[in-house]
């Protein structure tokens, strides 16, 4: 099966990279100032700062 694309806060990285806060419904939806945040393989992410946002890995 695939990987997940799209993470919450709490969920455990799959992959080393850089990860960008996205909006609820896609990438393209304009986020003010997102977050953004390197992690390594097996590292928690950190909080959102709206409950309506995910975690999508940007590479």
């Amino acid at each position: 099966m695939g990987e997940w694309t799209e993470f919450r806060e709490g969920d455990r990285a799959p992959n080393d990279g850089m990860y960008i806060e996205i909006g609820e419904a896609s990438f393209h939806m304009g986020v003010n100032n997102p977050q953004k945040v390197r992690l390594a393989k097996g590292d928690k992410f950190p909080s959102l700062s709206n409950k309506d946002r995910k975690w999508k890995r940007m590479y």
